[in-house]
């Protein structure tokens, strides 16, 4: 180990819910395995694992790139104060998890003051800008991938990569037996359960929320007795008002300093779930999820998907110049082919969302074909144990003098 650096102290970052959820539990294994104080920036999972924050992700997560002009200010103090610090601490190591256009230029900053850094779930470079991949090279000793077809990509780029696995693999499971789900929160077995996931972040649920909820309405109009589960991230707090003398309800959801409100189809009786994600996705029968992280725990859990996404006008313009895959939605681009359908931007409307969920719980052999593609994923995201691996290589790294 370097003589200036301190092997009591590690630096761990992570800037989006995904990330704080892996972090946390890299950072409570190594917490254990080491007896490090561990220190950086998250959420509240790594807070309750036990990390130091001198920085809160809610400060830093965007999607998109015409979010993150409003939040430059912040992003680029966020950076400094956590660089300065860093560098009076001096820890032994310093892991960042994703988030690659912030932790890019933080491992740069954290290089010049001779931090070492390992690159842990590398970031999604092969689908979009896959020339970049050559910077995670430059910047970190190592790098952890999570796909499978991860690591060929990164070597290519001469990046010192390993495939750990998926840590999802590990974590997502329900927590009770599904009779006991459905009864806790009444819900009728008999009848069908659509799962409404429409993202972590308040400007994903801006875009994706009203199409899903229109979509939700003309469910309901084909086929009654539909019962609708809104599953929210826990950074998010909904609060649902019925309107006086109407059966029309006003959804109201914070998130840090912001609130909005999202008008609920009349006879809707939506039922809202926090803290009881995996439960509510493997009891229900169709889910219609926002592309991202959650797709990938909804097809661990099996259940059968639409999967949406909308982004701001400017966003979708770059992206579409930048974007080098066939697929967005986590499964497809896993299995190479189409597995769920996409429905993005301008297909991300309420008719075209209400067809392909119907076309799930009317037809039995779309529902077989589905599932048997999401066991297919299940099988390609490695054995369990990847926060183990994970931590086995930092481990070793913080008993070298040495890369990697």
């Amino acid at each position: 180990m370097p003589a200036e650096s301190n092997p009591r102290q590690i630096f761990i970052s992570a800037g989006e819910a995904s990330g704080d959820m892996y972090a946390a539990r890299l950072a409570a294994e190594l917490a254990q395995r080491t007896g490090a104080h561990l220190f950086g920036m998250g959420g509240e999972r790594m807070a309750e694992a036990g990390v130091e924050l001198i920085a809160h992700s809610s400060d830093v997560a965007v999607s998109g790139f015409s979010e993150v002009w409003s939040k430059l200010p912040v992003l680029k103090q966020t950076m400094r104060h956590l660089s300065e610090v860093a560098a009076a601490r001096k820890p032994a190591l310093a892991i960042l998890t994703d988030f690659p256009s912030f932790h890019l230029r933080l491992a740069k900053r954290l290089q010049q003051n001779k931090i070492r850094t390992v690159c842990f779930v590398a970031p999604q470079f092969w689908a979009w800008r896959p020339w970049r991949a050559k910077q995670i090279g430059r910047r970190f000793e190592r790098a952890l991938c999570i796909f499978p077809f991860e690591e060929e990509f990164y070597r290519k780029a001469v990046v010192p990569v390993t495939f750990i696995g998926h840590p999802l693999v590990d974590i997502v499971r329900p927590s009770m037996p599904r009779a006991d789900f459905l009864a806790r929160n009444s819900l009728d077995t008999a009848r069908p359960i659509i799962a409404l996931l429409p993202g972590s972040r308040m400007n994903e649920i801006q875009r994706n929320l009203p199409p899903i909820l229109g979509a939700s309405e003309q469910i309901l109009r084909q086929k009654d007795g539909c019962q609708f589960v809104l599953v929210v991230a826990p950074s998010i707090s909904p609060e649902l008002v019925t309107s006086v003398g109407t059966s029309e309800a006003t959804l109201r959801i914070k998130s840090g300093g912001s609130e909005h409100s999202f008008r609920v189809p009349a006879g809707l009786n939506l039922k809202i779930i926090s803290g009881a994600t995996y439960d509510a996705v493997s009891s229900a029968s169709v889910a219609i999820v926002a592309s991202g992280t959650a797709t990938v725990e909804t097809a661990l859990l099996g259940t059968p998907m639409v999967v949406v996404y909308k982004v701001a006008p400017v966003t979708e313009l770059i992206l579409r110049t930048f974007i080098v895959t066939r697929f967005v939605a986590m499964p497809n681009l896993i299995l190479g082919r189409r597995v769920v359908p996409e429905l993005l931007q301008q297909d991300c409307t309420p008719p075209r969302i209400a067809a392909e969920v119907l076309k799930l719980l009317d037809s039995p052999g779309a529902r077989d074909e589905m599932q048997a593609g999401l066991a297919e994923v299940r099988g390609r995201l490695g054995p369990g144990g990847a926060i183990s691996r994970a931590a086995d290589i930092i481990v070793d790294m913080l008993k070298s003098n040495s890369s990697a």
